[in-house]
C-alpha cells in the first residue's frame, strides 16, 4: 500500500480512535471519580435501631440493592428526593463498632456501579422494668406447652414467607393516639425473676381503643396466641413486619390487604398482660427493632 494512502487512512480514522481511547479511560475511572452521597437516620444508630438509608448515585440507575448486617437491603427509587432509599436495622445483640453498608447498582446499559459507607453503631442504655403477671405466664403449666409450641411453629412458618417486594410507603404512623409506657429494650423482671428483654413499645390504651395499621401491607396473622394474646401481624415487605398484641377484638382477617391508618382491631389485655394496653412491635429479618425510632423516621413520600 502506498505511503500517502496509509497516511490518509490513519488521518481519516484518527477521531474514531481518539473517541475510543477517551471512552475506555472514562469507563475505567468512572467509579473512582464520581461521588456517591449516602446518608442515614438516625444519624447515630444504636443496637436495636431501625435505620433509613438514602443514597444518591452519580448516574441514572435502573436498580439498586445493598447489604447491611449480613442482610440484603433492597432499595426503591424516590422521585421526590431524587434518591434511592430503604429501611434496615441493627439487632439488639449488636456490639458497638463500625459496620459497613455495601451498595450495588445497575445502570441503563446494565453496567455495574458500587460504593460503601461505614456506619458507627453505639450502645443503647436500656432500663430495667419490674412487672407482676399471672403465675402461668412465668412458669406455664404443662397443659399450656402444646399451645406454646404450636404458636412457635405458626410464627416460624409465617416469618419465613413474607413478601420480598416493598408494600409500605412514606412514614409509619402511631397505631393509637395515646402516650407510651414500657419502652423498647428494657430488661423485663416478671414476678421477681429476670425473664426477657422488652422487644416492643407499650401504649396506654383502655379496652376497646381503636388500633390502626401504621402503614400499607398484608395481614399475615390474626389469631390468639398464648403470650401475645389476640395478635395481628402485618407484612410490609422487604422483611419488615409490625405486630399489634393483647387485642380484645379483630377487625381484619389473615390475607387482607391493608392501607395505612386502617382499623385492624380493638385494644385489650389478652395474653401475658398486666392490664389493657397495646404492645406494638417491629421485626426486620428476624430482629426486633425499636418502634419509637421507626415512627420517627422520615422516608420519602414516594
Amino acid at each position: 500500500m502506498p505511503a500517502p494512502f496509509i497516511n490518509m487512512f490513519r488521518f481519516r480514522h484518527l477521531p474514531v480512535l481518539c473517541f475510543l481511547i477517551v471512552a475506555l479511560a472514562f469507563s475505567a475511572n468512572a467509579q473512582t471519580k464520581e461521588k456517591w452521597d449516602v446518608q442515614w437516620e438516625p444519624a447515630k444508630p444504636v443496637n436495636g435501631s431501625p435505620v433509613l438509608f438514602r443514597v444518591k448515585a452519580p448516574r441514572l440507575l435502573k436498580e439498586m440493592k445493598g447489604n447491611f448486617m449480613e442482610q440484603e437491603v433492597v432499595f426503591r427509587r424516590g422521585s421526590a428526593c431524587h434518591c434511592w432509599y430503604a429501611i434496615a436495622g441493627v439487632s439488639l445483640e449488636t456490639k458497638p463498632g463500625t459496620y459497613t453498608l455495601q451498595v450495588e447498582g445497575k445502570g441503563q446499559q446494565k453496567e455495574n456501579y458500587s460504593t460503601t459507607a461505614d456506619v458507627e453503631v453505639s450502645a443503647a442504655n436500656y432500663p430495667s422494668t419490674t412487672l407482676k403477671v399471672a403465675p402461668q405466664f412465668v412458669e406455664p403449666p404443662k397443659e399450656a406447652q402444646a399451645k406454646i409450641e404450636e404458636d412457635q411453629a405458626t410464627k416460624k412458618k409465617i416469618f419465613a414467607s413474607t413478601s420480598q417486594e416493598p408494600l409500605w410507603t412514606g412514614r409509619f404512623f402511631s397505631p393509637v393516639p395515646t402516650a407510651t409506657s414500657g419502652g423498647f429494650g428494657a430488661a423485663r423482671v416478671f414476678n421477681g425473676a429476670l425473664n426477657s428483654q422488652h422487644t416492643g413499645l407499650d401504649f396506654h390504651a383502655k379496652k376497646g381503643t381503636p388500633v390502626h395499621a401504621t402503614n400499607n401491607g398484608v395481614v399475615i396473622l390474626a389469631r390468639g396466641l398464648f403470650y401475645e394474646g389476640n395478635c395481628v401481624m402485618i407484612d410490609h415487605g422487604q422483611g419488615l413486619i409490625t405486630m399489634y398484641m393483647h387485642l380484645s377484638k379483630f377487625k381484619v382477617k389473615e390475607g387482607d390487604t391493608i392501607k395505612k391508618g386502617q382499623l385492624i382491631g380493638l385494644s385489650g389485655g389478652t395474653g401475658r398482660a398486666t392490664g389493657p394496653h397495646l404492645h406494638f412491635a417491629v421485626r426486620w429479618h428476624g430482629e426486633y427493632l425499636d418502634p419509637k425510632t421507626l415512627l420517627a423516621l422520615r422516608p420519602p413520600a414516594s
